[in-house]
């Protein structure tokens, strides 16, 4: 078995610049790291347990069937908070069948992120004893 210490997504996205301008301005992710110099630099921010790095830069958008979940503990007020901050709120927050209230966004080049609220009692909140 691999022992796995860390893990981070990478991002490749067609403009760093404003992929920076919206993971570090209008969702307001902290800043973990950045290196290199220039438009072209990397950038690390905190997500929740992970991180999400913006390096290097891709001629394409990521692949349709890639998506970011991210969960947040209200996602009415995430809802009010990103509109304020001038994202565009692909579908506004919703409790799906399966319990859990999404809201969909997308990054600049398209990345669907899926914004995510475990209300109490949903299973995902509990954690069986192994």
């Amino acid at each position: 078995m691999v022992h796995v210490l860390g893990s981070r997504t990478l991002i490749r996205p067609t403009d760093p610049g404003r992929s920076r301008a919206f993971y570090g301005g209008q969702l307001g992710l902290a800043v973990y790291r950045e290196f290199g110099e220039g438009p072209e630099r990397g950038t690390v921010y905190f997500l929740g347990g992970g991180f999400l790095e913006l390096s290097g830069r891709s001629q394409t958008p990521l692949a349709p069937s890639v998506r970011l979940w991210l969960q947040v503990p209200d996602a009415a007020a995430a809802h009010d908070e990103l509109r304020a901050e001038g994202v565009e709120i692909v579908r506004a927050p919703v409790r799906e069948p399966w319990g859990l209230i999404e809201m969909w966004i997308a990054d600049p080049d398209g990345l669907e992120i899926v914004i995510v609220e475990v209300p109490e009692g949903h299973p995902i909140r509990h954690r069986p004893s192994i």
